[in-house]
């Protein structure tokens, strides 16, 4: 009987442990979440500063690469204020 207290408690313990998501991409299949025209870009970090997940780095140029997608959640923040047009979703 003590047990299956404990069964029972573990299984709910995993139940409450948050799921990580998969995206097609990080499977090499599929779309990256955004996408980044660099030749268009001035390198001016709009985009790294405001993103409120941290997924952009800059490169050695200054422009932004995508760092960490798996963490971007489509929030829109980098893609409307970039001046140039740079960043566009893959997804929305």
């Amino acid at each position: 009987m003590a047990e299956e207290k404990t069964a029972g408690k573990a299984k709910t313990e995993k139940e409450k442990k948050p799921r990580k998501i998969r995206y097609s991409f990080q499977e090499g299949k599929g779309l990256p979440p955004l996408n980044l025209y660099l030749h268009w870009c001035k390198a001016c970090n709009i985009c790294i500063a405001f993103c409120p997940q941290d997924v952009f780095e800059p490169d050695r140029d200054g422009k932004p690469m995508l760092a960490r997608p798996e963490e971007c959640t489509q929030c829109a923040i980098c893609w409307l204020h970039c001046p140039d047009f740079v960043i566009t979703s893959n997804y929305k």
